[in-house]
């Protein structure tokens, strides 16, 4: 199912921000180089997280789920002075794309790469989080969510994407294993006092949600 219409989709990438010719470069690799191009953010919502990065004004990012370093890059251009991203990615290819790109960008200062399970690697992380991103396998959602809470900030923002799961979600009873966990995650946060929370439809779905 396509949740959002494409044509509001182009409108909507038309009337924002331009995408910085890096990203842009980036992107157009990507599209190259992988047959699931579409886990990449994007112009509308690497823009978007840009602008929650930079109304945050973090220190230190948490990303889960790299690719190919795209949102990274977006959620870099907000850090302050002396801040930065630590971003995982599972695979090794996917990996050594991103740390290129990176390197590219003049940016590898600012983001650090951890290749691994993102389980294993956040305890290891000795940081309070400003702005954290979930973008990894949909199953671990939960598992991501109970880990980085009690590590964030109070105001803290967690962004989750793909929360509308191609619109597998709207359906009664979805099937899909991913549709599942993602349904379970949706209604996991949506149960949980602690945080405030908003989903917003851009793109394939994106669950904000504010420490209290």
């Amino acid at each position: 199912m396509e949740c959002i219409n494409p044509l509001a989709q182009k409108y909507a990438e038309r009337f924002s921000s331009d995408e910085d010719p890096q990203l842009k470069s980036v992107a157009e690799f990507t599209a190259r180089w992988s047959r699931q191009s579409q886990m990449l953010s994007g112009h509308l919502q690497g823009t978007f997280l840009q602008l929650i990065s930079g109304l945050v004004q973090p220190d230190n990012i948490l990303e889960i789920g790299t690719f190919t370093g795209y949102s990274a890059l977006c959620l870099a251009k907000g850090l302050r002075d002396g801040g930065q991203v630590h971003t995982i990615e599972l695979r090794k290819e996917e990996s050594a794309v991103a740390q290129e790109n990176f390197n590219n960008a003049g940016a590898a200062e600012k983001i650090i790469l951890h290749t691994g399970n993102a389980l294993d690697i956040i305890p290891t992380l000795t940081r309070t989080w400003d702005l954290v991103f979930i973008d990894a396998d949909k199953a671990g959602y939960i598992n991501y969510y109970k880990l980085v809470l009690p590590l964030m900030r109070k105001g803290g923002v967690i962004l989750a994407d793909n929360v509308l799961y191609h619109g597998e979600v709207l359906e009664d009873n979805a099937s899909g294993k991913n549709a599942r966990a993602i349904q379970a995650f949706n209604e996991y946060v949506h149960a949980d006092d602690s945080v405030e929370k908003v989903l917003l439809t851009i793109r394939d779905g994106l669950l904000m949600i504010v420490k209290k």
